[in-house]
């Protein structure tokens, strides 16, 4: 008989927003135990816990139309791989979507040891929502990321405004510009990195996540994917050099103003005080704001 619970082992990833996600997404979708969906961000969770219209079916069909369905050559893609793909487009078509729907994503799922999820809006979930979801796990495993809270800022303010066809206020914009900004919820929330780890702390054991830095991963790109993988007990995957040196989303270059870190120096103090409260090390001049 087949005790295995709805979900099996399921690997999420939730750092936040503009601190290497994609990244480390591109590189361990290589990794043979670990199954990705098509899409990199699901935001089931999110869905069924805050935000029920984030999965309605105009978005659903928007993303399947304009991610998936248009997006292959008929003089060069192969019948199979496209066929493939429209088995999952229609898996994310179904309805209703709930937690058989979000399982069905992985249907194409063989030998993998994980199904893998990364969506940055499951760090905004409510704190008793984790256990419910381990409940419905054979092993869940949950990484977050965290990146300097005055450079992720300043990145997540760049894209959002490159995305939006709006550069041109980089150039015009003053303090209270920004500030009003950043500080919008779909902004703001992605920086309350201490909030997220006393609900991870609160929701799950300590075997179920893993904080990592986005300077450390960086400064050692092999050793902090050992790390992962340790972490999720798989073995060691020889990653293609040439993968690890790629950048993926990168925001427009712009310089940040100088007046920007000040603008949230006393969150930022804030931030660092409840990370460092939690336990965990900062790297070397992560959050500092220039005076």
């Amino acid at each position: 008989m087949n005790n295995q619970k709805l979900f099996g082992n399921l690997f999420l990833s939730i750092g936040a927003m503009k601190a290497g996600t994609t990244w480390l997404y591109a590189v361990l979708a290589r990794h043979p135990e670990l199954h990705f969906a098509m899409e990199k961000e699901i935001h089931y969770f999110y869905h069924r816990y805050v935000d029920n219209g984030q999965l309605s079916d105009q978005r659903r069909m928007q993303e399947a139309r304009n991610r998936y369905i248009l997006r292959f050559d008929p003089e060069k893609a192969h019948v199979d791989n496209v066929r493939t793909n429209l088995r999952w487009v229609a898996a994310y078509l179904d309805r209703p979507v709930d937690d058989f729907w979000y399982r069905n994503l992985f249907q194409l799922r063989r030998h993998e040891t994980y199904a893998c999820d990364f969506s940055n809006l499951n760090a905004l979930l409510p704190g008793d929502v984790w256990p419910r979801i381990s409940d419905r796990c054979d092993k869940l495993r949950v990484l977050y990321t965290m990146r300097d809270p005055v450079k992720r800022l300043w990145s997540h303010t760049k894209f959002h405004l490159q995305v939006t066809d709006q550069l041109d206020n980089l150039k015009t914009w003053g303090p209270n510009d920004f500030l009003r900004f950043v500080k919008q919820p779909h902004i703001w929330n992605n920086a309350e990195y201490g909030e997220v780890l006393r609900k991870l702390r609160a929701g799950l054991s300590p075997e179920q996540y893993k904080v990592i830095f986005y300077e450390d991963l960086h400064a050692d790109q092999r050793g902090t994917l050992r790390g992962i993988e340790e972490f999720l007990d798989v073995a060691a995957f020889n990653y293609p050099e040439t993968l690890l040196k790629q950048r993926f989303t990168e925001s427009v270059k712009h310089p940040m103003p100088d007046f920007f870190s000040g603008l949230i120096a006393d969150d930022v103090a804030r931030i660092r005080s409840e990370i460092e409260a939690e336990g965990f090390v900062l790297p070397e001049g992560w959050g500092m704001v220039k005076a």
